[in-house]
């Protein structure tokens, strides 16, 4: 395959970021196939991630279609940069007790 992969998700990533000479990959290869490991500039990774997940997915789906023409199997792995916090996956526990509402009515 010779890393026509890792050229395509270079050129394609380094197109959306802001700090394209923050982009590093990491290739490997397993008797799983091809894993491409991304580590963007944390203010990039909205881009790299796009929203809902969209972006991520369309990237993931490229490289997908690279490997077949190429019989591989090609995963993307998109590495989380220190110190970040996701956001929590249920919509009811960013909601706010009803004592720190009150504590922000006092605030006002």
């Amino acid at each position: 395959m010779k890393e026509n992969d890792k050229e395509f998700l270079e050129y394609v990533v380094k197109a959306l970021v802001d700090n394209p000479n923050d982009v590093k990959l990491d290739r490997t290869v397993d008797e799983m196939g091809v894993l491409i490991s991304l580590t963007v500039n944390p203010a990039d990774m909205g881009k790299i991630i796009g929203r809902m997940g969209n972006t991520a997915k369309a990237i993931r789906t490229l490289l997908r279609i690279i490997g077949m023409k190429n019989n591989a199997r090609v995963n993307l792995k998109i590495n989380e940069p220190e110190g970040s916090t996701r956001p929590m996956s249920n919509p009811s526990s960013s909601m706010k007790t009803v004592d720190q509402a009150m504590e922000d009515l006092k605030g006002i």
